[in-house]
């Protein structure tokens, strides 16, 4: 059994929740260690603050003095805590805006010293300068399904006869962009003979979200950065149509799902909401996030793990080996490779 230190800003954060039961469900077992203090993402309200992370460093140091074979970082921010424990090799996980954000230089040297570094995107991948492992969010294929739209209106209280956009994201999320969203829904309803309202989600339970998604006509996603958004992998296992800037991995996710629309501008995100909203449809995404479901992000992580813990064992100083661990990973198949280099 592989035993994970998990470091992590937002530990009810619902994909990195999903993460743990699936490891913690094949036989890692895993510990989740917090920052601590409010994080919240609102511009009003408290978030975290520098003080904060040097508090969350004694913690770590005195966890990882337990049973554990490795530390997880969830999230670039958590990287600094991880690395300064002598103990365990480190793994990072990159969730989406960490190599962008005002902490980007942090982040970017802190991965040059991770055993290994975990993005959500081929588009992430391609901003950093060292090998790193492609690895989205999973999706919970049995609980995002299709479901019959008419009763899912009903459960929520929705008008029945009206169109509905939904934006999976509170208003209050700054890189969510709520503002853009709204624009683009009034003028895509000034095209369409219909009563056009845009629904928003905001701590929603993963049971009321995926009601949701079945109750809407399409998703908007207006993110000014992201790295594997759930939210569209969600609406794609509901056959929910999405409309969407080109952020992170979701041109690829969108590649082939119709009907979708993946544009910069406000003029094809417009039409594409026209589309939908005029002639509402089912797409046919559920068949495009197979490939991310929650068991293939867990295999993934797995394979990961396993290749760390290889690699500090088989390149140990002690046994007089010199060589410099490449690691490569296959996304199609979800292994890991090792090529030996010289030093």
């Amino acid at each position: 059994m592989t035993r994970v230190l998990n470091l992590v800003t937002k530990a009810e954060a619902r994909f990195y929740d999903q993460q743990v039961r699936v490891l913690d469900r094949r036989g890692t077992d895993c510990t989740t260690v917090p920052v601590p203090g409010r994080h919240d993402p609102g511009p009003d309200a408290a978030s975290r603050s520098v003080l904060d992370y040097i508090r969350f460093y004694p913690t770590v140091l005195r966890r990882s003095v337990g049973d554990y074979d490795l530390v997880h970082a969830n999230s670039g921010l958590t990287a600094p805590a991880a690395l300064a424990q002598p103990r365990r090799p480190v793994v990072c996980s990159l969730w989406g805006t960490e190599l962008t954000n005002r902490y980007g230089p942090v982040t970017r040297a802190c991965a040059g010293r991770c055993d290994a570094v975990v993005v959500m995107s081929e588009r992430m991948a391609r901003t950093l300068d060292r090998e790193c492992f492609v690895v989205p969010h999973g999706v919970d294929r049995s609980l995002f399904s299709p479901q019959d739209r008419a009763a899912a209106r009903d459960e929520l209280g929705w008008e029945p006869s009206a169109r509905h956009v939904l934006f999976p994201y509170s208003p209050r999320r700054v890189v969510k962009d709520y503002p853009r969203a709204r624009r683009l829904v009034d003028r895509a309803a000034e095209r369409v003979d219909a009563d056009v309202r845009l629904q928003t989600l905001s701590g929603e339970p993963h049971e009321r979200v995926s009601t949701a998604m079945n109750a809407a006509d399409t998703l908007i996603l207006t993110s000014e950065q992201e790295g594997s958004p759930n939210s569209v992998k969600e609406a794609l296992a509901c056959d929910l149509p999405v409309v969407s800037t080109p952020v992170g991995d979701v041109p690829e996710r969108l590649d082939g799902v119709s009907p979708s629309t993946v544009g910069d501008t406000d003029a094809e995100l417009v039409d594409g909401l026209v589309s939908i909203l005029q002639n509402p449809r089912r797409s046919n995404g559920r068949e495009a996030v197979e490939p991310v479901s929650l068991e293939r992000m867990a295999e993934r992580l797995e394979a990961i793990y396993a290749d760390v813990l290889d690699g500090r064992r088989d390149h140990d100083p002690a046994n007089g080996d010199e060589s410099v661990p490449v690691r490569r990973y296959d996304p199609d198949t979800g292994r890991v490779s090792r090529v030996e280099l010289p030093a």
